[in-house]
């Protein structure tokens, strides 16, 4: 089954989301109103509401680190991932983990960064030689 996700959560100024995610992660906006606005993320349709965030710990292991739960995010093949990853570093992006290479040489090798949008909202961005890749073991 091939689908697209939907993904509401909350942002608190929606100004500051379309910089957020237009000019930093380049999605293009959709639909809105005063108080959501919608943005094609990849394919995926992402709904940023008017509220109060989502409460998120940092309890996820990934090797040595602990990271931000819950999360989201985009599995990309890798020219696009480093894009992703050189365009959030030009912006200042302050991240959570800082753009590297995982499992380098074994099945499931991937290039991960996390980051955090302006709103706490947490997000992986994976990177993949190939994208049949994915669930490698």
């Amino acid at each position: 089954m091939k689908s697209l996700f939907h993904f509401a959560f909350n942002v608190t100024d929606l100004d500051r989301a379309r910089r957020f995610y237009g000019d930093v992660l380049g999605c293009t906006e959709g639909r809105s109103t005063s108080t959501w606005v919608d943005f094609d993320f990849a394919g995926h349709q992402l709904s940023l509401h008017l509220g109060e965030p989502f409460k998120t710990a940092p309890t996820g292991h990934v090797g040595a680190h602990l990271v931000p739960m819950p999360h989201f995010g985009l599995v990309l093949g890798l020219p696009d991932w480093q894009a992703m990853a050189q365009r959030l570093q030009a912006a200042g992006t302050e991240f959570v983990l800082a753009p590297q290479v995982r499992f380098e040489g074994e099945p499931g090798e991937q290039w991960t960064m996390f980051f955090c949008d302006p709103f706490g909202n947490p997000m992986e961005l994976k990177g993949l030689r190939s994208l049949d890749t994915l669930y490698a073991a």
